[in-house]
């Protein structure tokens, strides 16, 4: 099986992503420096991905469509799929999410498996706050996490000055 992999410069830092013949299985933001892909030397399967993720941070796109294959255990999977659901420009709690999915008391192994998500963005893990409406855990950075939610609400802040 073929592994398509590349880097993309995104407002947040550059971004990885990695493809199989079965899907997407990986976007994240990598903390070294890689070298940006020319968009011509970008692998087929994972053009339609790189546009559509460059149209959200463009502010064009809200929903995205593309053949997901992230690696991970049943449960993952399960709460990365609730994560879906998720409105773009709206949040949810752990607690909230844990009740979706049936069991309050799996808060805790629900924050662990939005904590694992694979696809960055796409997977919308950063839509997920603390019940009291804190910006808690993000495995990019809190600072990463505020900028998306800012980004995607309806209500842009206008600065004072």
């Amino acid at each position: 099986m073929n592994v398509h992999t590349a880097h993309i410069q995104t407002p947040l830092g550059i971004a990885k992503v990695v493809s199989d013949n079965t899907g997407i299985q990986e976007i994240s933001v990598v903390n070294e420096d890689f070298e940006i892909n020319n968009p011509t030397t970008i692998p087929v399967v994972l053009q339609s991905c790189i546009t559509q993720l460059e149209e959200y941070f463009a502010g064009k796109r809200t929903e995205f469509n593309l053949t997901l294959a992230p690696k991970g255990t049943e449960f993952q999977q399960k709460v990365w799929k609730e994560l879906h659901k998720i409105p773009y420009g709206k949040t949810c709690s752990y607690l909230e999410l844990s009740k979706k999915l049936g069991d309050v008391k799996a808060i805790r192994a629900v924050a662990a498996a939005n904590g694992k998500n694979p696809l960055w963005i796409v997977t919308p893990c950063h839509r997920v706050i603390g019940s009291d409406g804190s910006l808690t855990g993000y495995a990019g950075g809190l600072w990463r996490k505020k900028w998306l939610l800012n980004h995607e609400s309806p209500v842009k802040q206008q600065s004072l000055f």
